[in-house]
């Protein structure tokens, strides 16, 4: 029985450190794309200037004729608090009335509905080409709505927001011209005829609303603001964020259009497009604000999906990619882009295995287990936590920066939820598009997201309790043997899932229980 024992607590050993050395590699992918960033930071992008003197381009020109059909797509389900703002938004934009064409893409089955049929009403009265289309179900969610309204459109370009974005009104004279030839009176630059994709920036409109806000801000920034600018500068795959971009829709339809057997529709479809040889584009300097998340519940249901649906993109996309003959380095940052969020199951692993590896190596004594366990978990965080502080420190984003400290115990504490979802990804095709609820919500409106009784939040409490009573049992075992340095790093696993476990018994409400 004891040489059993020895043995699985080996396998766990191998396991725990393997985990580690995973994580070490993301932490230092993390800082090779810092290093790229700080390399070309003063570097101006050719295409941004290109961008501006082409909107200079179509406002001097009287033709008509020079402004292509643009098809805007607004995909809603149950988004009464918002749709309005993001319906009046879209019909604002400045470009010729004959050539604008906007389809308020409605699955909802709540009040969203009619107030979509009354801002249809008012617009379509004012001279916009504006209409619904109202689908009987929900089939294929976004990714079906989309591909549905695809079917109907008439624009030769296709833009797409989500219902809690709201773009400027000079949004297309932005983004537009990145489709077309520098030169329109000669007419060489054939390599822009290939440009698929323009995607711009998010901003955030309650950014600083609370500490979740802020958390999501600092990991968000990075994602556009060193990643996708550092995968565009180099020619990497970089994807479509499933808003505030701009599709050819030549480029959807020879790609194979929307797809629904991955939940991340956006990002599957951006791989298979540049598979297919089409080249994107990322503008850092468009910037269309949204609005994040403010319950960790709804959070924790947005990465879920994207955890599940990455790891369902690149069981779908990475067998075909690397056999293409594309170069070597889109195949390998392709893969690091597309199994990032591996990294979620890898550190559940870790705080799992972590007091069998303890009691493994007890002999050699606690301290000298700490001093290889401390350094190798510092050495993946720290690079990992330096990543986000440097980037939101050069950029001044102190609001986001002030979140820094909450990160590693948040992630700790979510791990196991979204480490179930990469193994969903892993095995399961397709599956539910769960909504992510919008509230309206900015720096300056505060309104109250509705408590509810939610089955999601207690499975994450039935998950997340005896995993925090399991936590505390490394602590126990330190504490009995007065290795007194060692519970503060231990005690942060535990910190983790209580603070989840805290957060979501104070953001339900149990009344229907009670009925």
């Amino acid at each position: 029985m004891k040489n059993q024992l020895f043995d699985i607590l080996t396998i766990l050993t191998v396991i725990h450190f393997i985990s580690i050395g995973g994580l070490a590699l993301y932490g230092l992918h993390r800082i090779w794309m810092l290093f790229c960033w700080f390399k070309n930071r003063k570097e101006e992008q050719n295409q941004l200037h290109f961008g501006q003197n082409q909107i200079s381009y179509f406002k001097s020109r009287d033709f008509v004729a020079d402004y292509p059909l643009v098809t805007v797509q607004v995909p809603l389900y149950n988004e009464h608090l918002v749709a309005a703002r993001i319906i009046d938004a879209v019909a604002s934009f400045c470009w010729q009335k004959d050539k604008l064409e906007i389809q308020i893409l409605d699955d909802s089955s709540d009040a969203t509905s009619s107030i979509v049929k009354k801002r249809v009403k008012y617009w379509s009265e004012k001279g916009v080409l504006i209409y619904a289309i109202f689908r009987k179900n929900r089939d294929g969610y976004k990714a079906g709505a989309l591909q549905n309204g695809l079917k109907q459109s008439k624009g030769e370009f296709i833009a797409v927001f989500d219902a809690d974005f709201i773009p400027s009104s000079d949004f297309l004279e932005k983004t537009i011209p990145h489709f077309y030839p520098q030169n329109f009176e000669d007419n060489q630059d054939s390599s822009s005829e290939n440009i698929g994709m323009v995607q711009t920036c998010w901003g955030f409109l309650n950014s600083k609303y609370s500490w979740l806000t802020r958390l999501q801000a600092l990991l968000l920034s990075p994602h556009f603001g060193i990643e996708h600018k550092i995968r565009f500068t180099k020619n990497l795959f970089f994807n479509f964020n499933g808003t505030a971009g701009v599709w050819r829709k030549k480029a959807i339809e020879s790609a194979g259009g929307w797809q629904d057997d991955t939940v991340t529709e956006d990002l599957d479809l951006s791989y298979r497009a540049q598979l297919a040889g089409w080249q994107f584009l990322y503008l850092d300097d468009v910037v269309v604000p949204s609005e994040l998340p403010v319950t960790l519940s709804d959070f924790r249901s947005q990465q879920e999906r994207w955890s599940k649906g990455s790891i369902q993109t690149a069981k779908k996309i990475l067998p075909r990619l690397i056999a293409s003959p594309l170069p070597l380095s889109v195949k390998i940052e392709s893969i690091a882009h597309l199994m990032a969020n591996f990294c979620w199951l890898l550190g559940f692993i870790v705080t799992m295995t972590l007091y069998p590896v303890i009691l493994y190596r007890i002999g050699i004594g606690m301290y000298q287990v700490l001093w290889v366990d401390i350094p190798l978990f510092s050495l993946s965080a720290g690079a990992i936590l330096t990543y986000y502080f440097v980037y939101s420190t050069i950029t001044r984003q102190t609001h986001a920066l002030i979140a820094l400290p909450i990160l590693p115990i948040i992630s700790i504490g979510l791990a196991p939820c979204f480490a179930l979802s990469v193994l969903k990804g892993a095995f399961q095709r397709g599956g539910v598009f769960k909504r992510t609820p919008k509230f309206g919500i900015t720096d300056t409106l505060s309104i109250k997201p509705f408590r509810s009784f939610n089955y999601q939040i207690v499975n994450n409490l039935l998950l997340n309790i005896p995993l925090f009573i399991y936590s505390l049992m490394p602590i126990i075992f330190t504490w009995q043997r007065e290795t007194w340095l060692a519970i503060p790093f231990l005690s942060l696993f535990s910190l983790g899932f209580l603070v989840v476990v805290l957060n979501d018994l104070l953001h339900i409400d149990f009344s229907p229980i009670k009925r």
